[in-house]
């Protein structure tokens, strides 16, 4: 049991930030600094991380020791507040809070007004002087309570709240009376009454011991594990959760509730964005109930908005929490994302963290507070997370192609897409899941929707603000979203989305323009990013700090143009398997294999050499003098066979052979498990013909371009020293004739790629015949693991939830096991020789977790798709500056 259960912050308490988020989240953290250094936070207290995993060891019962401490926080508040908890006269409420270690926006639960019941909310309407205030207070708190701690469906809830403005005639809350939520109190109690069968708790302290339960439970939601998994956060960090006095900003027209940015979180601007609402409590904001109002007059009038900006309507108060942004941002030298309450005219800060950004945003950001002298260049490249720069590196819409405008609403999160409209998560993950692009529709997101949200290409909604649910976790995501379009409606009776007087079925296309707000029909077309200006500084920044190189995997010229246009220092895996199958080759690819003998064989090979010496002299060329690494044939060769009778047909006619004779040759090379049959190293030991028509065009071709090529030629599939050697032979002396009939030859190298198990433990003894390791982690997790790739999506995703493994093994390197692998062989190769180069080329190249992992093994490159290229190099960098 920890010595410290709670730590209490605000009032001239010692401040604790100092314990970090680890122990107290990022919220706790701080409102704990917030205080230190003279904000206005209300007064509260923390319970740290460590007690939630105590809640669950439990079986979900908070310990004794807890619940004996927060009579002694609650104390700490009622000192600094002025007010007593459960008071019938001067009541105390308190709003219960989650806060994890890193943001997790939305994904946790929250209570506010905790305290009231039939006696305090009297109380809280003598004291205040406002009646209405105080039953509006209730009945919300009825609602959350129910939904969050007693596990009620909201909407029963929101059914009886509708039909009594729908009785009064009222369109928004505020039109209600102080006795019509009377009556609403009542209806809500009842229908705790009926759904649990038992009445709504009115013991002040009992509602606070539920409340911190629910928040302690909220971290193991669905909504909350699905984000997790999504943003590599492990289950065992937890939660903190605080306790903080309430303050109100629905206490009339002096008081007021926002969120807001210190910088624009979309494009990075230096200027506070964000929206209020007068006479409303948070929930109303980030819940879309009610359309926000913009915080300044510029973003007001760019918006041709109506309603005054905070701006106007609270001058004086605008002016304070300007400056307090100013504050805040210089203290933590980085954009914050700030909750704040004005309750009567005075303002309170309620919580700031690191604001979330697009990637565009984040570069611009890195690049301004280089420039305003706030954080060096390692800051900078620290700063931006190498996985969002994915959402730069794709197409936009052509500003010249035609548009169709359906509607327009906020442009919530930028980029673009195009896809079919679906109506709920649940349609959206599974559409997505067999490689369908869906557009999301919802008259608003909530935590719920975490997976159809990031199966989506993007997210459109009805309602909801700038940081509206939808907004912040889109941008979050990279995901373009257009939030806020009060011109659609959703049947989902009827599976339809209504624009105006269009009616557009489900499975419709449609296009989102984040950018612009624009809803528009069909889909649009696109134009390439533009990397240069912020992108291309920080990449240069990012390179003078990177140790490790990165290159491609490439054997396209499309390929490796877009490689060297990323930034690629080479190519670390041409599969020449992937050139095998154009229309001009696979004939012969075809004759090779049904070839009756040697001779028929070298015969196709031969007709098959120029084609592999031109697709090598097209990378050598567009390389220039960058290390290329060619990998010898892999696959098993009925891969190359056609299966359908009507292929078969044309194969024979190609031939000259019988469609029977086809047809036993496809039967002859069936194997039950390809994967670990005969292919790599082994085809090429038993087809050494394959190795002499792949060498020859190597090496012709390296000497048919200028510049110094140095070609790497990588053997697939090894396990044993042996197979090395008979391979590299053969390439030696093919080389060797190569030279000789050109009159000249050049420095080249020969290498294998570990893949499997034994080649990792065997390093040492492989290492005296290869002069670089290629780790190809694709092979290498399925033989570690023992799980097929094209098979563990039935069942990784439980995995994962399980905490069977933190991630995906096949997206992120499982550095426990096959890692372990990975530094056995480094080590071991290196001590066997030392100038041993060491890459990786599997698809976890392109992983930031897995290239962290392998700057702590001092990897000489990793290698991964062109497209993720930059993501690599930032990565890099990261990984090389956390270890300085």
């Amino acid at each position: 049991m920890p010595q410290r259960l709670l730590i209490p912050f605000g009032g001239g308490a010692p401040s604790a930030h100092h314990l970090g988020k680890a122990h107290l989240g990022g919220k706790g953290a701080n409102l704990a600094e917030m205080a230190g250094i003279g904000l206005p936070v209300p007064p509260g207290f923390t319970i740290p991380t460590t007690l939630c995993a105590l809640y669950y060891e439990a079986g979900a019962r908070l310990p004794d020791a807890l619940l004996a401490e927060m009579v002694g926080g609650l104390a700490h508040i009622e000192t600094v507040a002025g007010m007593e908890f459960g008071s019938a006269t001067n009541p105390l409420l308190v709003s219960v809070r989650s806060g994890a270690r890193v943001s997790m926006p939305g994904m946790m639960d929250t209570v506010l007004n905790l305290g009231l019941n039939d006696s305090t909310v009297e109380g809280l309407a003598s004291r205040s002087g406002n009646p209405r205030f105080a039953w509006d207070s209730y009945r919300r708190f009825i609602q959350m309570y129910g939904d969050v701690v007693l596990g009620l469906d909201h909407y029963l809830f929101e059914d009886a709240l509708e039909i009594l403005k729908d009785d009064k005639g009222a369109t928004l809350d505020t039109q209600l009376t102080a006795d019509d939520l009377k009556g609403l109190v009542a209806q809500y109690q009842a229908i705790v009454q009926k759904e649990t069968g038992k009445p709504f708790p009115q013991d002040p302290r009992a509602q606070l011991e539920g409340a911190v339960g629910a928040v302690f439970g909220s971290w193991r939601s669905e909504r909350a594990a699905v984000y997790r998994r999504l943003n590599d956060i492990p289950e065992d960090w937890g939660t903190a959760v605080t306790v903080q006095a309430m303050v109100f900003g629905n206490m009339g027209e002096t008081s007021a509730t926002g969120v807001a940015f210190t910088r624009n979180p979309a494009t990075g601007e230096r200027a506070i964005y964000g929206e209020y609402l007068i006479n409303a409590q948070g929930e109303d904001v980030v819940a879309g109930i009610r359309t926000p109002q913009y915080l300044t007059l510029a973003a007001r009038e760019q918006a041709g908005a109506k309603a005054a900006s905070m701006e106007e309507a609270m001058p004086d108060v605008f002016a304070e929490l300007a400056r307090m942004f100013a504050q805040l941002e210089l203290h933590y030298r980085d954009c914050q994302d700030i909750e704040f309450t004005v309750q009567e005219g005075k303002l309170w800060l309620l919580q700031t963290r690191s604001g979330k950004r697009t990637a565009k945003a984040a570069l611009r950001m890195a690049c301004e507070m280089v420039d305003e002298g706030l954080i060096q260049t390692d800051e900078a490249v620290l700063r931006v997370e190498a996985s969002v720069l994915d959402q730069l590196l794709h197409p936009t819409l052509d500003p010249k192609a035609e548009r169709k405008v359906l509607a327009v609403g906020l442009p919530a999160s930028p980029g673009a897409a195009s896809g079919a409209i679906v109506l709920d998560s649940e349609t959206a993950h599974t559409r997505a899941a067999t490689g369908e692009d869906v557009i999301l529709v919802r008259l608003e997101t909530s935590p719920e929707d975490i997976a159809g949200m990031h199966a989506a290409r993007g997210i459109l909604t009805a309602r909801g603000g700038m940081t509206s649910h939808a907004a912040v976790v889109a941008r979050g995501m990279g995901r373009p979203c257009v939030s806020g379009a009060g011109g659609i409606s959703i049947d989902n009776d009827r599976r339809i989305l209504r624009i105006g007087n269009r009616e557009l079925p489900e499975g419709a296309i449609i296009t989102l323009d984040g950018a612009s707000g624009e809803v528009m029909e069909g889909r649009v077309a696109t134009v390439e990013p533009e990397l240069s200006g912020d992108f291309a500084r920080l990449m240069i920044w990012a390179d003078g700090h990177r140790r490790m190189k990165v290159r491609a995997n490439a054997e396209t010229p499309e390929d490796c143009t877009t490689a060297r246009r990323f930034g690629a220092e080479g190519v670390g895996l041409a599969r020449t398997e992937h050139m095998f199958f154009g229309a001009d080759r696979i004939v012969h690819v075809r004759a090779m294999i049904l070839g009756a003998d040697e001779t028929s064989r070298r015969a196709a090979l031969a007709k098959l050499l120029p084609a592999q010496r031109a697709d090598f002299e097209a990378i050598f060329r567009i390389m220039e003098g960058l290390p290329v690494t060619i990998r010898l044939l892999d696959p098993p060769l009925h891969e190359f066979l056609p299966q359908r009778e009507a292929e078969m047909e044309e194969v024979a006619a190609e031939t000259g052979l019988s469609v029977a004779a086809v047809k036993r040759r496809v039967a002859d090379l069936h194997e039950a498990n390809p994967m670990l049959g005969h292919r790599g190293c082994r085809l090429l030991i038993s087809y050494p013909e394959i190795v002499e028509m792949q060498t020859r065009a190597i090496f012709e071709a390296a000497l048919a371009v200028p510049g110094g090529v140095e070609p790497e030629v990588m053997v697939p599939l090894v396990a044993t020293r042996r197979e090395l050697e008979i391979v590299k032979a053969i390439i030696d002396r093919v080389a060797g004739e190569v030279f000789e009939a050109a009159g000249r030859s050049l420095t080249y190298h020969v290498g294998t790629m570990i893949e499997l198990p034994r080649a990792a433990l065997r390093a040492g003894e492989i290492a005296g015949a290869a002069e670089f390791f290629s780790f190809g982690t694709n092979d290498l997790t399925q033989t570690t693991l023992g799980i097929s790739r094209d098979d563990a999506g039935r069942f990784l995703g439980e995995y994962v939830d399980a905490g069977i493994y933190p991630r995906d093994p096949f997206v992120s390197l499982d550095v426990e096991g096959v890692g372990e692998l990975v530094q056995f062989a480094a080590e071991r190769g290196k001590a066997a020789r030392p100038a041993l180069k060491l890459g990786i080329c599997g698809e976890h190249g392109g992983d930031p977790a897995t290239i962290d992992f392998c700057e702590t093994q001092r990897l000489d490159y990793v290698s991964c798709s062109p497209w993720r290229v930059p993501i690599a190099r930032l990565a890099a960098a990261q990984a090389a500056l956390r270890r300085k």
